[in-house]
């Protein structure tokens, strides 16, 4: 999950040259953040076709959400990502700010997993350490409903910064929220499927087909391009 990290938020201008809008977003990290040390995340997990699928939550949203079969590595990004504490749901108390939002999550979770419409629009998320250009670009891929789907270029669209598909792209790559922002709901240009995930435990080929299952559970199918 390639998501660990600080990250600072300068987008010099949205309507510039695609080759150069890449080199225009400053998204490299800039020591600590500002979230309190007291500050405890909660994680879980939930089965999908036997493959954990593990959810994190702050007082304020989700934060985390994959399909990690690796328990350690979950946690150990999240630690290494915020610098706070970590726990599990049954570690603290049932009225844990954080484990109360991650009450309010699983029940549209568990529902997605099984293929069946939820609205996860409501549901509060949490990339206050994230890029500003990157919380722009997956607050636009939420708007994306269930059963449809949108290209990068019209993510671009829909966030004020027509040229930035490319850019748009690398934000998709490092969300580490899925499911709740549905990353699979947007597709190359020309129609067929594009990628999905980033640089995750499964290769590209098993996250092409995870896309084309998760698009498929919501009627849609989407051809991949030829050769």
């Amino acid at each position: 999950m390639p998501w660990i990290g600080n990250w600072s938020s300068a987008l010099v201008a949205s309507d510039i040259l695609l080759g150069s809008i890449a080199a225009a977003l400053d998204t490299r990290p800039t020591g600590r953040h500002t979230r309190s040390v007291t500050d405890t995340v909660v994680w879980t997990t939930l089965e999908d076709a036997g493959v954990p699928f593990r959810v994190a939550a702050s007082a304020d949203g989700v934060l985390a959400a994959a399909w990690e079969p690796d328990e350690e590595a979950f946690v150990g990004e999240i630690r290494a990502r915020l610098r706070v504490p970590v726990a599990a749901a049954d570690e603290v108390a049932a009225g844990h700010p954080a484990r109360r939002m991650l009450g309010r999550a699983i029940p549209v979770l568990t529902m997605l997993l099984a293929g069946r419409r939820a609205d996860a629009a409501d549901i509060p998320i949490d990339l206050g350490d994230r890029p500003d250009f990157d919380r722009r670009a997956l607050a636009a891929v939420r708007t994306v409903g269930w059963g449809e789907t949108e290209s990068y270029g019209g993510i671009a669209h829909r966030m004020g910064a027509p040229r930035a598909a490319r850019a748009v792209g690398g934000a998709l790559k490092r969300n580490p929220i899925s499911l709740l922002i549905p990353c699979h709901r947007v597709i190359a240009g020309d129609g067929t499927l594009g990628g999905y995930g980033g640089d995750g435990w499964i290769d590209r080929e098993r996250q092409r087909s995870r896309k084309e299952a998760l698009l498929l559970r919501e009627g849609v199918t989407v051809p991949r391009r030829a050769g």
